[in-house]
């Protein structure tokens, strides 16, 4: 309806209802043949008339949205109408010398009654009649949390009448709640029990609203939503509500990082400032996923220069576009396109841009590729390294962190064993370098490109099975913004030749993780299937983030763990790299995985330097 049509039907409405009150007032009292009818009901019927009208405008009666009338307009009818009542007041002992108090008072109840009730009536049959036919189409919705904030997303659903929710009832942990009802919704009992909660009221979709749990909490509550097998969302961060970064109405799918179990690592702010703010800052690899979030992360402080070198043309243009929408003032990007295999060409940018700090996420990271690419994983992990640290090292780069992996250790693969041995350059040249070095190890990083989620949701987008290579396989897992805040992190802790870890917590069974993502993705696993295809070469059922070698206790940054470096004697490292590119796939494995899984590495070139290459493979 539009405004002119809703002032109108109001005014008209109004002025019956203030006739009506006026006369049915007076009549209430008096005798309809009372000589004093006729003039006090002229005088009341025209006072009160343009009285209300007049104060009805305003307060801005004939321009509320009725269908959410609150307290506050109630309020502004009950001034209204009592100043209104005033005026006739006023009238009545001008013109007539008398005030018929007890009519009045009459009048004034009636008033209210029937301005008020015409107003609730909006949103009584807006509610009612309006709202209840469309029910039909809406998802039967259960809230988790019935404090404050579950109150907040009930409310809103409930005034949004174009929402596709429809909230049935909250479920809460609280005794004192159970039973009970909050905006008309019943309190179910205990959150152990949703998947019987969701079967008895024939659920369909569930919002978390508990911003404030910690993260074991939240996690524990999201698995047992999820398990249902109706699509889960949940309420943002109660910090990001109160800042306002987002508002209630900013409810989110449940991700499959929301399930990973404890807090992401957070960053020391002034420690990196320090490192980044006003800097020249490189990033090789910056187009990957690791890469392209680090230079996300470091834009943040500010450098002078932050320097986008990368292989892939499209992926460098697509980060160097994306970052140029929100680059802070002061601070200039550079995109460069670059192969770190090519070490003239990675010597002059060196020599050209004299980064303070470098991180090196550059490299081949899929195994059973790198398995039947040996060459390209020893060409790009290792000798691309090697040329990315010594010309750090030559020009006297202050920061030097290599992006490793859990991969490294005790690696059966050549793509682990190369990025092991990546790790014995680094931690030989720190040991003589004015470049502070450092590797930080993680595990499989959610998201990234050729992790197992993309996979398993493209074939879920195709109907299915998803493929999990064996029942009993483990992983750990992170998301790439906290694998990039490690970097980062690392590079203000390092001191020279240091291996870093984050304590990812317990690892996570494949198979698990295959089904939470198809039931994040809204079907049953039986709606799916998942099939066992067996190991894929190269692969190991577990992971292990540190070599029983490299253990040290403690933590020296929350959820950081450092190992005891372990590197290969220099000569040792430089007869191995002379040797590699002669190397045929077959020895070029046996030697760099015998090599990484050596606990104490005697002295290679001592015991061999007599035997040709080929004897040296058999040891």
């Amino acid at each position: 309806m539009s405004l002119r049509k809703r002032m109108s039907t109001l005014i008209v409405v109004d002025s019956v209802i203030v006739l009506f009150s006026i006369y049915i007032g007076y009549f209430f009292l008096y005798p309809i043949d009372n000589p004093f009818a006729s003039s006090y009901l002229f005088v009341s019927s025209l006072s009160i008339f343009l009285a209300h009208h007049a104060f009805a405008f305003y307060f801005g009666l004939y321009k509320k949205v009725w269908e959410y009338a609150s307290i506050r307009e109630l309020v502004s009818i009950a001034l209204a109408v009592t100043l209104s009542i005033v005026v006739v007041a006023a009238a009545q002992l001008f013109f007539t010398g008398n005030v018929m108090l007890r009519a009045l008072m009459i009048t004034w109840m009636l008033h209210i009654l029937l301005i008020g009730g015409s107003r609730l009536s909006w949103r009584v049959v807006r509610d009612t009649l309006l709202v209840r036919t469309k029910y039909d189409t809406k998802k039967s919705t259960l809230i988790v949390g019935a404090g404050s904030a579950g109150m907040m997303v009930a409310r809103q659903l409930l005034k949004n009448h174009d929402s596709p929710l429809h909230p049935i009832a909250f479920v809460d942990d609280d005794k004192n709640k159970a039973g009970l009802e909050i905006l008309g919704l019943r309190v179910l009992h205990d959150t152990s029990m949703l998947k019987e909660h969701v079967v008895n009221n024939t659920i369909e979709q569930i919002i978390i609203a508990i911003p404030s749990a910690d993260k074991t909490t939240s996690t524990l509550i999201k698995q047992l939503a999820v398990d249902t097998g109706v699509k889960v969302q949940a309420m943002p961060l109660i910090e990001d509500l109160l800042t306002g970064k987002v508002s209630v109405s900013d409810i989110k799918d449940v991700r499959i990082e929301d399930l990973l179990g404890r807090e992401e690592v957070q960053l020391d702010l002034n420690a990196i400032s320090e490192k980044l703010t006003d800097k020249t800052i490189l990033v090789t690899g910056a187009g990957g996923s690791i890469g392209s979030e680090i230079c996300r992360q470091v834009l943040r402080f500010n450098p002078s220069k932050l320097l986008l070198l990368g292989h892939g043309e499209n992926s460098i243009y697509l980060i160097d576009m994306e970052l140029r929408e929100k680059v802070p003032q002061g601070t200039k990007i550079i995109p460069i396109i670059a192969d770190v295999q090519d070490r003239e060409r990675i010597f002059a940018i060196m020599e050209e841009y004299r980064p303070d700090v470098i991180y090196h996420a550059a490299a081949h990271k899929h195994v059973p590729l790198m398995e039947a690419n040996p060459f390209e994983a020893v060409k790009n992990n290792i000798y691309g390294t090697k040329n990315v640290a010594e010309a750090a090292d030559t020009f006297g780069i202050g920061h030097f962190v290599l992006v490793s992996t859990d991969k490294a250790v005790n690696p059966p693969n050549v793509m682990g064993a190369t990025k092991r041995f990546a790790e014995m350059i680094v931690q030989n040249l720190a040991k003589s370098s004015k470049t502070n070095f450092a590797a930080v190890r993680f595990g499989n990083v959610l998201g990234s490109r050729g992790s197992v989620v993309p996979l398993f949701k493209k074939q879920i987008a195709a109907g299915g099975p998803v493929t999990v290579t064996d029942p009993e396989m483990t992983r750990y897992f992170m998301t790439i913004p906290e694998a990039s805040r490690l970097v980062i992190q690392a590079g203000t802790l390092a001191k020279g030749g240091e291996v870093f870890v984050l304590d990812m917590g317990e690892p996570v069974k494949i198979v698990d993780l295959a089904k939470n993502v198809i039931q994040l993705s809204g079907y049953s696993v039986d709606e799916i299937g998942i099939t066992f295809s067996g190991k894929r070469p190269g692969e190991k059922l577990f992971e292990e983030l540190l070599d029983p070698a490299e253990i040290q206790q403690g933590f020296v940054f929350p959820k950081i763990h450092i190992g005891r470096a372990t590197p290969i004697i220099a000569s040792e490292l430089a007869y191995v790299l002379e040797k590699l590119p002669s190397m045929d796939e077959g020895q070029i494995k046996s030697v760099l995985v015998g090599l990484a899984n050596r606990k104490n590495v005697g002295s290679l070139m001592e015991r061999k330097k007599e035997e040709a290459p080929s004897t040296l493979l058999k040891a």
